[in-house]
């Protein structure tokens, strides 16, 4: 390898074309043998120019993305073309006071809500609400007597109305009236909750967490940059990179909120995967950048030969991550589509600046990338001879010597490895099995939030099943006979403990066209009677169109969207990774073990996940309220968050190994050498984005805590299990078989397929003979 590469060198350029290439295209490409040719020329041609309008530019996404959360939704859970959808719809028109999102819990704390005084200051406070622009519906104790609404021990009651207006108006409305109505009135203390309160205090508790968890994360992220590459100047390059990408996505999604919806959880994605897929493509190029120097090549020449391999990978790997997150796009809940949004763009963008500003700033650094070197601090003084040598080669070698052992040491014990790794994975996912699906509520919020205190207060002292009714809308003309006909009809079904109404409204011809009825189901209120209570409901027989929504309504609708449409998503993420690691690699037998790897890497996510948040054990710790279930969107968004960041470290660790062996033919030394090369790189990402989703998992919204702490588990276990021994020891195991494909394909290949190698490819069918070589990673 040595002597061709000189060779090569010494006639004008690396072996395979030039430096100039573009990432992912063909050797050789525009410039010839010149090292300024191509991409290299297009990104160095003047990089301070470059770096300057960069700068501008992100000064500009500033501008453009500054208030984005403002503008972003806390809802999105449900279908917005599902039955519950349109009944909801429907019956916020016609029966504004059936749909209350305001909840008034009026305390008379040591007297009784039917004291005259507690009664008339209640009374005041509900022809108050009523004459605000915008609200509408008013309802309390106080007007209609209702013991649903009065607290069992007399002391609480409630005043509800509905604010008017879709997600973002309402919650105007809220935040300008709420202060008025919060604290002490009188004889009386007033807190404010309802849906609308709980989803106006998740967006605060969000963005507050954010911000915390930025400030945790930047410098711990640092702190780490510094360990891996030694120079507190490299250190800074993947850091900025990060930056960049995450201001230039909350500019796109400010730019997508004038036109679509956009959930506020999806910048704690933009975050995540900002700093973490920045940092981990930086990482590869400055790796590589610093290897190439030490070899002795000018700034520029490295440049190009970086780009042509590390940033090829780079590319392909910001497409296979990009693809996992696109296909959240066939989901019809904006919660979902938002994190495809986010993730697509910070990607993208990530892997842009990693591209053009990244090789900018190390044209201009040349050498002194490796300057400040903290690490000295620690170094023994006065060390002489050999084994003082330092540096990029010196710590690449070392490092790399240990992952070369690893491997060596895996592959001799490839089946006990892979078997045992795989089935520990598996016995780690198996509390999935036992997965409950829910909806989201007030107790995703800390205890003392104030809309979560009302509603636990709720669920505590008043009568009944709080927020766990359903409502039946029915449309067309219909009697007072038919409905009290259909209302024996249903009462008489199994598992419902009470039917209100019908509560009526508008009339044609004598009869009256709009009714609802209210159906409190018995057990939990998104339980299993209550969702099946909903088919029944559903299927009865009624002389008029009959329509259903509620929690359990709605949890029946999301699972069918989900489930009608995961196929596509889990076919999309399939097909293309088998396709794109195809293109990488020339191989039928890799693209398949991927994908199953991949899987495997994700049981311990998914098992934790059921174990902990779900059955609630560390819930004390971790500071969060089990509900015993588990958010319908919630798998599909970490599944595919987590299967595309695998693919990236994937991808990374696939290259080099086929890198080497298109130059060597032989596989047992190629799969040691790609892990000997890249498992400290690797290593070193995984554990960078793992303190990041940690960061992001200290959140008080249970949600967010979830998403960053599963996908922070996921991360490490496929860096450091999969990648570390599952991979070694499955392809020691398919041994040449891995690289098999029929000739057509390799065909195929050999003129389409992406390489991070320098050197001709080697089909695989006529491997060059095995040789002396030096130890891996020396």
């Amino acid at each position: 390898m040595a002597e061709v590469k000189n060779a090569a060198t010494a006639q004008g350029g690396p072996p395979g074309g030039s430096p100039g290439g573009a990432p992912g295209g063909p050797p050789g490409g525009p410039g010839g043998g010149s090292p300024a040719g191509g991409w290299t020329r297009f990104v160095t041609a003047r990089p301070r120019l470059s770096l300057l309008v960069a700068l501008v530019i992100t000064a500009l996404a500033v501008l453009a993305g500054g208030g984005v959360a403002d503008r972003m939704g806390s809802g999105g859970w449900e279908d917005p073309d599902a039955e519950s959808t349109y009944a909801t719809r429907v019956l916020e028109r016609e029966f504004p006071a059936s749909q209350p999102n305001l909840l008034l819990l009026v305390d008379a704390g040591e007297r009784r809500v039917d004291d005259p005084a507690v009664a008339a200051e209640a009374r005041r406070l509900a022809e108050r609400l009523d004459a605000e622009q915008g609200v509408s519906g008013i309802g309390s104790y106080w007007g209609t007597g209702a013991p649903a609404l009065r607290s069992e021990d007399g002391r609480q009651a409630v005043i509800a109305a509905r604010v008017e207006g879709d997600e973002k108006a309402a919650g105007e409305i809220l935040k300008r009236i709420a202060p008025e109505y919060r604290g002490t009135h009188g004889s009386v203390e007033v807190s404010v909750g309802g849906s609308l309160a709980v989803q106006r205090e998740m967006e605060t508790v969000i963005q507050e967490d954010l911000l915390r968890a930025e400030l945790i994360a930047l410098p711990v992220t640092l702190v780490l940059l510094v360990m891996v590459f030694g120079s507190a100047v490299a250190a800074l390059l993947p850091l900025g990179i990060g930056i960049v990408a995450i201001l230039g996505t909350n500019a796109v999604l400010r730019g997508l909120t004038e036109f679509t919806d956009v959930s506020v959880f999806a910048q704690n994605l933009t975050t995540a995967l900002g700093l973490g897929l920045a940092i981990d493509y930086a990482l590869f190029v400055v790796r590589r950048f610093r290897e190439e120097l030490g070899t002795g090549a000018d700034p520029l020449t490295a440049i190009g030969t970086t780009l042509r391999t590390a940033g090829r990978t780079v590319l392909f790997s910001a497409l296979t991550v990009a693809v996992s997150l696109a296909a959240m796009l066939v989901f019809p809940q904006y919660f979902l589509r938002s994190f495809a949004y986010a993730g697509i763009a910070v990607v993208l963008l990530a892997a842009a600046a990693a591209l053009t500003l990244l090789p900018a700033a190390l044209l201009l650094l040349g050498d002194r990338v490796n300057a400040l070197d903290l690490r000295r601090l620690f170094r023994r003084r006065g060390t002489t001879g050999p084994e003082a040598e330092t540096g990029p080669k010196a710590e690449a070698a070392e490092a790399g010597a240990g992952w070369a052992r690893t491997a060596a040491l895996v592959m001799r014990r490839a089946p006990v490895f892979a078997v045992a790794t795989a089935t520990g994975l598996i016995l780690l996912g198996l509390p999935f099995l036992g997965v409950n699906f829910g909806t989201v509520d007030d107790r995703q919020l800390p205890t003392t939030a104030e809309s979560r205190v009302v509603q636990d207060e709720l669920r505590a002292g008043f009568p009944g099943n709080p927020g766990g009714g359903l409502t039946v809308l029915a449309e067309g003309a219909a009697t007072p006979e038919a409905y009290a006909g259909y209302r024996e009809r249903i009462q008489a079904l199994d598992g419902i403990m009470r039917v209100d109404g019908p509560v009526t409204a508008g009339t044609g011809g004598g009869a009256t066209t709009h009714a609802y009825f209210t159906v409190v189901p018995e057990g939990e209120g998104v339980g299993e009677t209550a969702q099946r209570v909903v088919g029944e409901l559903r299927a009865a027989p009624a002389p008029f169109d009959t329509s259903v929504t509620g929690q359990a309504a709605v949890l029946v609708d999301s699972k069918d969207a989900i489930g009608d449409r995961l196929p596509w998503a889990l076919a999309i993420i399939v097909v293309v990774t088998l396709v794109l690691v195809f293109l990488l690699t020339g191989s039928v037998v890799i693209p398949i073990q991927a994908v199953v790897l991949n899987a495997l890497s994700l049981t311990a996510m998914f098992g934790a996940v059921v174990w902990v948040f779900q059955d609630g054990h560390l819930s004390g710790l971790l500071g969060f309220t089990p509900t015993g279930d588990i958010e319908t969107n919630l798998p599909v968004l970490m599944f595919c968050v987590a299967f595309g960041l695998s693919m990236d470290y994937g991808v990374f660790l696939l290259s080099r190994i086929k890198e080497e062996y298109d130059a060597t033919g032989d596989h047992d030394h190629a799969v040691r050498f790609g892990l000997s090369r890249t498992g400290g790189l690797i290593t070193a990402a995984a554990v960078i984005l793992a303190v990041v989703m940690v960061a992001i998992g200290t959140s008080r919204v249970t949600n967010t805590k979830m998403l960053g702490l599963g996908v922070a588990l996921a991360v490490l276990m496929d860096a450091m299990v999969v990648r570390s021994l599952l991979v070694p020891a499955v392809m020691k195991l398919t041994g040449r078989l891995t690289w098999w494909s029929p000739p057509p394909l390799r065909r195929f290949h050999a003129r389409f397929g992406i390489s991070e190698s320098d050197t001709p490819k080697t089909p695989p069918s006529t491997p060059t003979p095995e040789r002396e070589r030096e130890p891996v990673g020396g």
